[in-house]
């Protein structure tokens, strides 16, 4: 690897040659809801950006890390200067970006990690952890703090994998992608099982860095149960925990230094449970007759035997903009209009169900899901549907650098809580987002879904949809983004249940924990990191 990774786009998500586009249908449905768009182009070109001029960095740290393993270029800069959450890509599509890392370094081993983060606490240089970018809530912002220079720390040669199939846990590399390390992982026989939207970028190191959950969580568990072993490297020294399926040896460490968001420390390894290989997959979907009788479908089955690995519930607002704007078109739209008006369904909510295993495993969970689907009084639409849905599910990205692009906002937030709680958070969340923008001139869509189910309650993931105001659009995301979190934290949900916490969370962060429970995290910060260089402004504000 001669350079930092520039296989994405540097102002939006993903693959440059992924452009989807809606069709007059689609088109006509968002005209309705949020009005008229004005088409928003790049403003600017990469060289354009006028970067702030990069401070000179100590010449022991360039030493330290090799001439070739440091990157000064505009691109370079620009690449990782940002997350990918809406005020991040309103920003560089608006050639609005000031401020940048002064240079990305790229360790080629954890040794010269070591010797790096020595280096910059010593000299005062502020270090920003960074694996794909893709975090949604200001995670990788280059807020220097106190310190007049700062590196973003790329991790991307970080790419080991072992694995023990005895004991069905692989050690990975923090710099691995998603599906780098799901493709190491299946040539041994195995799998991971962590899909989350971001997958196609996100790094190991992020999953373990933020907490992640992915699309299958209900059956594979979310990132920080598949960790069974941890390392950090922390400015004043390393942290590593034993390979070991459980101890009772005090507090976790392991949990201390899972969703530390780089504050602490640089995560280069973790070690996680795997699975075999699936040999099995079936994606189907329901259609229930209300959010709320779905949710009852969901407790049931996330209370009893029969959860499936994907369990998704889609709330009526979602249901329609999504059939509208992807949904069966001609000829195959009438048949499925038909289908469901057979089973008396106009309306009501989409539910996609999809289990992974070998084939007498998924048929048994299967038969347990169907139990309760039907006992819940959902439709079954078929797996062609449910296939749809797999094949498309990490396309959301690439669809709002398009609704960006026509001129509107599009943001996503997400949160949990119990089951006895979870209406009452979905009535306020949304009614808040619908709120703020109605307020602000701007009335558009809000819509969610629900996903990770518990025992106890499930995760609620909202989007919304509106026309940008032109020159204003930050400050009328900032002000939906704080109705919503004021909202959560009102309903008492937890204000991140998968994007972490960031910038834009960390003003929540007291509410989430206590104020003797923060105070606690930053003594631990101050002991691991007293120079205060790691990610600051992130998590604990």
């Amino acid at each position: 690897m001669s350079a930092p990774r520039r296989d994405s786009k540097w102002w939006g998500w993903g693959d440059p040659a992924i452009e989807p586009e809606l069709d007059g249908a689609a088109l006509a449905t968002l005209r309705e809801r949020v009005g008229d768009l004005e088409p928003w182009p790049l403003a600017t070109e990469l060289d354009g950006f006028g970067l702030p001029p990069a401070e000179p960095l100590p010449s022991s740290l360039i030493e330290a890390v090799g001439g070739a393993n440091l990157f000064t270029a505009a691109e370079d800069r620009v690449r990782h200067a940002t997350g990918r959450g809406y005020a991040d890509l309103a920003r560089l599509r608006g050639g609005r970006l000031d401020a940048a890392p002064d240079a990305v370094l790229v360790p080629p081993d954890a040794e010269t990690l070591r010797r790096v983060l020595e280096i910059c606490a010593a000299e005062g240089v502020a270090v920003v952890p960074y694996g794909g970018g893709t975090s949604v809530v200001g995670g990788v912002e280059p807020l220097r703090g106190s310190h007049s220079r700062l590196v973003s720390l790329d991790l991307a040669r970080l790419q080991g994998v072992e694995v023990d199939r005895r004991s069905l846990t692989a050690r990975l590399g923090a710099g691995l992608r998603g599906p780098e390390a799901e493709a190491a992982l299946n040539a041994a026989g195995v799998a991971l099982g962590h899909f989350p939207q971001s997958f196609e970028y996100a790094t190991v190191g992020g999953f373990a860095a933020t907490r992640s959950a992915g699309q299958a969580s209900s059956g594979y568990g979310r990132f920080d149960e598949l960790v069974s072993a941890v390392r950090l490297t922390a400015p004043a020294g390393d942290i590593r925990t034993l390979e070991t399926p459980h101890t009772a040896a005090g507090p976790s460490l392991r949990e201390l230094v899972l969703g530390s968001e780089g504050v602490f420390g640089v995560i280069p390894e973790v070690t996680v449970r795997v699975r075999p290989r699936p040999s099995h997959r079936r994606y189907e979907a329901w259609m229930a007759e209300s959010f709320e009788a779905g949710a009852e479908i969901v407790r049931w089955l996330a209370q009893g035997p029969g959860l499936p690995d994907v369990i998704r519930l889609s709330d009526e607002e979602e249901t329609e903009v999504s059939l509208a704007l992807s949904g069966p078109r001609g000829l195959a739209g009438t048949l499925f209009g038909g289908y469901l008006e057979l089973r008396r369904r106009r309306g009501g909510c989409l539910m996609i169900v999809g289990l992974e295993g070998d084939e007498e495993s998924v048929a048994r969970r299967r038969a347990l899901a169907v139990r309760a689907l039907r006992r819940g009084g959902a439709a079954y639409l078929g797996q062609a549907a449910g296939r749809s849905w797999e094949h498309g599910r990490f396309q959301g990205p690439y669809l709002r650098d398009t609704l960006m692009g026509m001129g509107a906002i599009v943001e996503t937030l997400e949160t949990s809580h119990t089951w006895s709680r979870l209406g009452e958070l979905h009535a306020a969340v949304a009614a808040a987002i619908h709120g703020s923008l109605a307020a602000q001139g701007t009335p558009g869509l809000a819509f969610c879904h629900l996903s990770h189910a518990y025992a106890d309650g499930a995760s609620l993931y909202f989007t919304f949809i509106a026309r940008a105001k032109r020159g204003e659009e930050i400050e009328q995301w900032r002000q939906v983004k704080r109705a919503a979190s004021e909202a959560i934290v009102a309903s008492g949900g937890t204000i991140t249940h998968h994007h972490a916490v960031g910038r834009d969370h960390a003003p929540y962060m007291e509410a989430e924990v206590g104020e003797t429970g923060l105070e606690a995290l930053r003594s631990v910060k101050d002991r691991l990191d007293p120079a205060g260089i790691m990610n600051p402004g992130k998590l604990l504000g």
